[in-house]
């Protein structure tokens, strides 16, 4: 139930983050009956101000209530940016981030470690490509990330 919920508010959100000429990032959905959160995380290359927040919160939660998406009808929406460390959820992040710091964590070790911190060196066919040191690159499939986000340095 609640995956169908969080995929028909996806697909809201898509057409309302496309329409403005943003990207949508993730949408969640936490908690149930009178405390359900939705977070919608939007993006658009010169950065997402509070009016692209307010503005994408007005339409899909109007969506919402016309469309009685939500069971019950009540829920808080939440929209805001992804943040300097985002999250790296789809291939293109890969490719859109090479160059910058991030921090992955996998399903199976390589080279007996799960956790690694580098930078982003690119994406070959679903597999990314991670410098850990001045010539010293890893490479995994993006199917055994479980866990990436950019990494902000102070």
């Amino acid at each position: 139930m609640r995956e169908a919920v969080a995929s028909k508010i996806e697909e809201i959100a898509q057409r309302v983050t496309e329409s403005e000429g943003m990207e949508l990032v993730e949408v969640e959905v936490k908690g149930g009956g009178n405390q359900r959160l939705v977070r919608v995380y939007i993006d658009k290359p010169d950065g997402v101000t509070h009016a692209d927040c307010e503005l994408v919160s007005q339409q899909v939660g109007t969506i919402l209530d016309v469309e009685d998406v939500v069971p019950g009808g009540r829920y808080t929406l939440e929209v805001s940016s992804p943040g300097i460390e985002r999250k790296l959820l789809k291939p293109t992040d890969y490719q859109r981030f090479q160059g910058k710091k991030a921090k992955v964590t996998l399903r199976d070790p390589i080279e007996g470690r799960r956790h690694w911190e580098g930078t982003l060196a690119g994406l070959e066919e679903n597999t990314a490509v991670l410098e850990v040191a001045p010539g010293k690159t890893i490479c995994f499939p993006l199917a055994q990330v479980q866990k990436a986000n950019l990494k902000f340095e102070w």
